[in-house]
């Protein structure tokens, strides 16, 4: 049997922290004993894991400038004071401070796994958890394998960092079935609108993630005599500059805010649109979670994105990245004819591609073949 540690700063509310929990989870308990381990506890995913799952934790909360307090010690410091236990493979499932800590293994029998989410376009970007460049680059040498989530993903860190020998592109675990289940679970009568087009966005409230744009875009469809209506499934940091400009333009009834949602398929299987308006995504999870249930798609072009959809808009609608340019798809497809229908047959179809079994099966023959 296999040892794997999956190491992670937490497994808060995000992507990489929800398809983490899904891979671990679905994995072949026969084949792989698993631990889980954060650097913070207290994320909302750890609930999720299953019970045959070891989870332990650094430090039970986050604390103010701990990427600049970690700096001060060399990756070796940091890995002999966290990692106490030998294991067969040591997976840092996010880029940044976990990657710098796994790296400082000097035991010859682990075999080292960095996984990548997000495009990181720039040097400075990719290294912010690094003492420097130079650093981050020798770091990422010395992992056996490299992992990134979309070949979009994987052209970026190659441009970032030209070392790497060893390379791989593995697709996101989602639970297919659970979401098919839990997607058919019933919403309060008064939440949706059957006289407006009920248009969903799913992750962090943030200006990363486009949450500015959008309320614009709304303003914008709403000028134009288009019925709709936005909700917001999700918490972040930039809600009230959300919620001033909804007020400032007088968006209150069109614009709601959630908030985090232990169950979003439900309300994504009954939203007529789902959008992505991030200036950044790696693979994303919202977005195959929405395929899987039959919702429509317009997004901006992100990592992934045309991998997911299709280069010719075959599964769903992929814009320029810019606020523009997604209105005009998002106005495009809320005002053709027949579209949505058309386009929620295609995202059914898509959507079987990304099972569970096929997804974990992947990864299972990366560990092993390590």
């Amino acid at each position: 049997m296999q040892k794997v540690l999956f190491f992670i700063p937490t497994l808060a509310h995000g992507g990489a922290e929800k398809v983490l929990v899904n891979l671990v989870n679905n994995m072949d308990k026969s084949k792989f004993d698993i631990t889980v381990m954060t650097l913070f506890g207290g994320g909302v995913n750890e609930q999720f894991l299953n019970k045959d799952i070891k989870y332990i934790y650094c430090f039970r909360k986050t604390f103010r400038a701990n990427s600049q307090i970690f700096k001060l010690f060399s990756a070796k410091q940091l890995y002999k004071k966290f990692i106490k236990d030998h294991y067969d493979v040591i997976v840092s499932y996010l880029e940044g401070p976990t990657a710098r800590i796994v790296s400082g293994c000097n035991d010859k029998d682990t075999k080292l796994v960095s996984w990548i989410h997000i495009e990181q376009h720039t040097r400075k970007t990719a290294s912010y958890a690094f003492r420097s460049y130079k650093e981050a680059k020798l770091c990422y040498g010395k992992y056996d394998k490299i992992v990134c989530v979309s070949e979009f993903v994987k052209r970026d860190f190659l441009s970032i960092f030209d070392n790497i020998k060893d390379i791989d592109v593995l697709y996101n675990t989602n639970e297919t079935s659970q979401i098919l289940e839990k997607s058919n679970e019933p919403i309060a009568e008064n939440i949706f609108n059957s006289d407006e087009i009920n248009i969903c966005v799913v992750g962090k409230v943030s200006v990363r993630k486009g949450c500015d744009r959008i309320v614009r875009i709304q303003k914008k469809l709403i000028d134009d005599g288009i019925k709709s209506h936005i909700y917001f499934l999700g918490v972040g940091p930039d809600e009230k500059e959300v919620k001033n400009f909804v007020k400032e333009n007088n968006l209150e009834k069109s614009v709601t805010l959630l908030g985090y949602q232990t169950n979003p398929y439900k309300y994504v299987k009954k939203s007529d649109l789902f959008i992505c308006a991030s200036l950044s995504e790696g693979f994303s999870t919202a977005a195959t979670e929405a395929l899987i249930v039959g919702t429509p798609v317009v997004t901006v072009d992100v990592s992934g994105m045309k991998e997911m959809l299709g280069e010719n808009d075959e599964y769903g609608i992929v814009t320029e990245n810019s606020e523009d340019a997604l209105y005009e798809g998002i106005k495009k497809m809320l005002t053709t004819p027949d579209m949505l229908s058309d386009y929620s047959k295609r995202a059914k179809d898509r959507g079987k591609a990304f099972s569970t079994k096929k997804t974990t099966k992947a990864v299972e023959e990366m560990l092993m073949e390590l």
